[in-house]
This record gives C-alpha cells, sequence and structure tokens, in this order.
C-alpha cells in the first residue's frame, strides 16, 4: 500500500514543480490570471521582485486606425487608485509580451511619467478620452528620472515592454479597447 501513495507523492510534486517552472520565460512583474489551467494567451499569476503579482484584471486589444482590426491582444492590470498609479510598474523585473499596466486617470491633461526604480525597458502609450493613441514615448530608460511627456492632453496611460509598438506596428492614431474581468 504504501508504494502506490509514494508514486502520487512523487507525482503530484513532479506536476507541482512544472506549474512552477512554467513562468521563467521573462514574466516575473505584474502578470494577470487566475491559478487554474491556462489556454491561449493567459498567464498564470506570477511573483514579481516587490512581493506583488500581476492580477489579470481586464484584457485589452489594439485596432488598426486604418481599417479598426485588432493588432494585438494583451492582458492587462489596472491602476486606477493615486497609490496604483504611483507605485505603477516600479520595482519589477520583467514582463511579458502580452501583458500591460492600463493607467486611468479621472480628467484629459498633458501627461508626464518617468522610470524611477522601474528596472524594465517600457514603451509608454498615452491615450485621449476616446482611448485613441496620441503619443508613444518608446524604451523608456530603465532607472531614468527624466521627464517622459505625453505633449498632448491624456486620459489613460498604457506601459508595455519597450519595443512592443515597433514589434507590434502599434502607432499614432491606433485605438484601444478593454474589458474588464
Amino acid at each position: 500500500m504504501q508504494l502506490p501513495f509514494k508514486y502520487l507523492l512523487i507525482a503530484a510534486l513532479y506536476a507541482s514543480g512544472c506549474n512552477n517552472n512554467s513562468g521563467n520565460n521573462n514574466s516575473a512583474t505584474t502578470t494577470e490570471t487566475g491559478t487554474g489551467t491556462t489556454t491561449g494567451t493567459e498567464t498564470p499569476n506570477q511573483a514579481t521582485s516587490n512581493g506583488s503579482e500581476f492580477k489579470k484584471e481586464a484584457e485589452l486589444a489594439f485596432l488598426s486606425k486604418n481599417n479598426a482590426d485588432t493588432i494585438r491582444k494583451i492582458d492587462i492590470q489596472l491602476a486606477q487608485t493615486d497609490q496604483q498609479r504611483e507605485d505603477g510598474l516600479m520595482y519589477r523585473k520583467s514582463m511579458t509580451d502580452n501583458q500591460g499596466m492600463l493607467f486611468i486617470f479621472p480628467d484629459m491633461e498633458e501627461r508626464s511619467f518617468w522610470m524611477k526604480n522601474t528596472y524594465i525597458s517600457l514603451d509608454i502609450i498615452y491615450l485621449d478620452d476616446k482611448l485613441e493613441i496620441v503619443s508613444i514615448q518608446k524604451y523608456a530608460t530603465p532607472l531614468s528620472e527624466q521627464s517622459l511627456p505625453s505633449f498632448k492632453k491624456a486620459q489613460y496611460v498604457l506601459e508595455v515592454n519597450g519595443g512592443f509598438s515597433d514589434k507590434y506596428h502599434i502607432a499614432y492614431g491606433d485605438r484601444v479597447v478593454y474589458h474588464k474581468q
């Protein structure tokens, strides 16, 4: 009777170890989804260097300005409170290409972000109240305190990995839509 129990215990430990290693492919920051089985573009919860997990709170799609075709879909965490907006992606060591953080502000005004305490290069995408891209600051330098302005009024700011905009041909005038979970 003890032999089958040992096999079950070994199998359970092996399966647990496999699940824990599945997120080690450049994605430790602020990741999404629940703890269940993942399929498609879902990403399991992953601890970040600052102790927080990426919490998938919404799905976002980039739409082409030319024909409204979907360019790319990602999972996002929302920064809606002053504290969430202040913390942003600081202290996180990595993020996958299917993740981002959407900062939601109560009003339209010119915005400016910086990279203080942010260890990964980001593209900072500024959006107006209609969720249209009004400007992009590409490849923001990690840990820099240089101001990265929107140059136009924005109500939303989306942070994705540095180079994301070039890789997926995201440009001024494209729009985004997002749906909360």
